[in-house]
């Protein structure tokens, strides 16, 4: 009898977090701008980083120095603290929140991404560099057809972290008064003076998120392996 009580208070619960009302749209809509910022900021943090990678790697110190300068301060300082000086310093005449959280994801990631890729092609052997130039491939043909294909294979499971480590640190984006998904739970936690029904919900659908992204990478370094071997 107590376990069907408890059943019936958490159906209750849940009843008014998610279906009364038509609350699920809330959490839609938060879970629709987690996946946008997550989305715009890999993509930000996908080719910046490799950007960032190619200059510290580079011969020249002009270059060096301030990649390596960039990808300090950047991994040196909270991803919360970041996103508090560009929307009140760097984008504050910037309405759009959306945006300003894309652009502040992107650059903090775009630091990590720069590190996954330099790793990555420090892992190919330096014989495939002398290969190359030997075939008569310039420098930047060895790297762009021989080293970064391997490189990028070397990159994707620590990519695919990255990715899902971005997803969970959005959760953040409620300091700047943009409604998430994790932001949800405030507002219908109000609403219902709960917060169980509210805090599972939202957990499952970050669990389904990071979930689908690790089988869909997952497939990714399978059909990789494969290719490999044939």
């Amino acid at each position: 009898m107590e376990g069907l009580t408890w059943l019936n208070t958490f159906g209750t619960k849940f009843y008014k977090a998610f279906l009364f009302e038509d609350r699920w749209r809330l959490y839609l809509n938060g879970l629709g701008a987690t996946l946008s910022i997550t989305l715009g900021a890999i993509l930000i943090s996908t080719v910046f980083g490799m950007v960032l990678c190619l200059m510290k790697i580079s011969k020249y110190p002009v270059l060096r120095g301030p990649a390596k300068a960039y990808i300090d301060i950047i991994r040196g300082i909270p991803v919360v603290v970041q996103l508090l000086i560009i929307y009140n310093v760097v984008l504050v005449g910037v309405n759009n929140k959306i945006v300003i959280a894309v652009i502040a994801f992107g650059i903090n990631s775009s630091a990590y991404m720069a590190e996954i890729y330099r790793s990555g092609i420090n892992a190919v052997d330096q014989g495939q560099m002398e290969a190359g130039r030997s075939l008569g491939l310039t420098q930047t043909q060895t790297m762009w057809h021989i080293i970064f294909p391997q490189a990028l294979k070397n990159c994707l499971p620590t990519y695919t972290s990255e990715f899902i480590v971005l997803v969970k640190e959005t959760a953040v984006v409620g300091y700047i008064g943009l409604m998430d998904l994790t932001k949800v739970y405030s507002s219908v936690q109000g609403m219902t003076y709960d917060a169980m029904a509210p805090l599972l919900i939202i957990a499952v659908a970050y669990f389904c998120i990071t979930k689908v992204l690790a089988v869909i990478f997952a497939r990714m370094e399978r059909r990789l392996r494969q290719s490999d071997k044939r």
